[in-house]
């Protein structure tokens, strides 16, 4: 590896991080940190065990709290100070800005999956073969074990994942007299069938700026954008504008066109209020998606919903997807590593801590221990009628989603996406073009950062 061309790129991916994440921080007064102050660290919870090692952990996973005490009961050597830094882009900002300035990160981090390779191009974070954590491998799903590793390197333990179903009113299906679709040429007729009948909504919703969520489609079509490898990270192969790819995006713009499907941005106020009041008849969701339906206001009194796998290109050949996902990661500044792997690895190897996980931060575990559990593969979900959706949609998802291989500079890829897709189907541009447009951009971008293009 040429040390002086990794240090040209790492350089580069810090100034990105940190202009694309940075900016969209904000401080939230809270202490915590690692690279040597960890002993003096401000922490949210409360210390059981004073004279143990403390190992600082920046997360923002619902109920986290919980979580962390019973660690910490279980522990007298090592106990966790933990801080909510931020979510996600908040959070990152924070870690980018520590990781330029050499100090300031916490011991253990919480990270999406997809953001790893941004990370591990920087050097920040640890290698946690050393610790035992290869040993853990036939604890979790192929495809979420190969999400945090390469080789023999582990990059962070895989905690929840984001396997994709169809989230759908079986209520308006059923008043339009219309069958649930199972393929994606059914669910286009079904588009038309729900309109022609007299449903005045759409399908669903198409979110130019849903991130991992277009990923996801693609992915389901064979789309492989990105030949990364953490041990040659000077070099990348980028491959976005495929057949595949224009498969699934001439689909998705024949729907848009024909004002079958909407183009509501997601995670905004209105598109919340539209999944569950009737404006869209189908959410293509990952697991978290009943949990986050259950929690919105303002949803139909009479709405019955159902959950079915995703619809499929080709039913003779299933091919399951992931959208988003975390793990816990453990930093290049970490002041004691044994001790911070020992938190990566040890936090949720536990099944009181994964049914606080599941029950009440609406997490989808990537560990066998839960997966395999009773208590989680029958469970009830009564916005869903009584249906066990984990048994009958997400845990055969999980099992068989493949993995996927992100950019070492995500945030960008993503943002380029988005406007491409945003020109789709608010201009003048095709699908054709907007692939082009994206698989120009991201050759052009990554050449001026150093790479070496495969």
């Amino acid at each position: 590896m040429r040390r002086s061309m990794r240090r040209g790129v790492a350089a580069a991916a810090t100034g990105l991080v940190t202009l694309a994440l940075a900016a969209c921080a904000q401080s939230d007064g809270s202490g915590g940190g690692g690279g040597g102050g960890s002993a003096a660290a401000t922490c949210t919870n409360t210390i059981q065990e004073p004279d143990a090692t403390r190992v600082t952990m920046w997360a923002w996973y619902p109920a986290v709290e919980q979580m962390v005490d019973t660690f910490n009961s279980r522990h007298d050597d090592v106990q966790i100070c933990w801080t909510n830094a931020g979510q996600g882009a908040d959070e990152y900002g924070k870690f980018s800005t520590a990781l330029e300035a050499g100090t300031g990160a916490p011991d253990v981090i919480q990270l999406e999956s997809e953001i790893l390779p941004t990370y591990t191009i920087l050097d920040g974070l640890a290698d946690l073969a050393p610790y035992g954590a290869g040993e853990l491998e036939d604890q979790f799903p192929p495809g979420a074990w190969s999400d945090v590793s390469n080789g023999e390197s582990v990059h962070a333990i895989p905690v929840d994942g984001g396997p994709v179903g169809m989230l759908y009113r079986a209520d308006i299906f059923d008043r339009y007299g219309v069958e649930p679709p199972t393929t994606w040429d059914e669910f286009a007729q079904a588009a038309r069938d729900l309109r022609d009948a007299g449903y005045d909504g759409y399908i669903t919703n198409y979110a130019t700026n849903g991130n991992a969520f277009n990923y996801a489609l693609f992915a389901q079509a064979g789309w492989a954008p990105f030949d990364y490898d953490s041990s040659r990270p000077d070099e990348i192969g980028i491959d976005v504008d495929t057949p595949e790819a224009r498969h699934v995006l001439s689909y998705w713009e024949d729907l848009v066109d024909r004002g079958l499907v909407s183009t509501d941005d997601a995670s905004t106020a209105d598109y919340n209020t539209s999944l569950v009041d009737g404006t869209y008849a189908v959410y293509i969701a990952a697991a978290w998606g009943p949990g986050y339906l259950e929690g919105l206001s303002d949803a139909d009194s009479g709405a019955e919903w159902k959950a079915a796998p995703l619809p499929q290109w080709d039913p003779d050949d299933p091919v399951q997807v992931n959208q988003g996902g975390s793990a816990l990661a453990v930093t290049s500044q970490a002041t004691d590593e044994e001790a911070a792997a020992t938190v990566a690895m040890e936090l949720f190897d536990d099944e009181a801590t994964w049914k606080v996980g599941v029950e009440e931060a609406g997490l989808f575990p990537l560990w066998n221990l839960a997966l395999d559990a009773d208590w989680f593969t029958d469970r009830r979900y009564p916005f869903f009628g009584g249906q066990q959706v984990n048994r009958d949609v997400f845990l055969d998802a999980a099992a068989q989603y493949p993995g996927f291989t992100f950019s070492p500079f995500q945030v960008y890829a993503y943002d380029r996406q988005t406007m491409a897709l945003y020109d789709m189907v608010e201009g003048p541009a095709t699908a054709e073009d907007a692939l082009a447009t994206l698989q120009d951009s991201l050759v052009r971008y990554a050449e001026q950062q150093g790479f070496t293009i495969r």
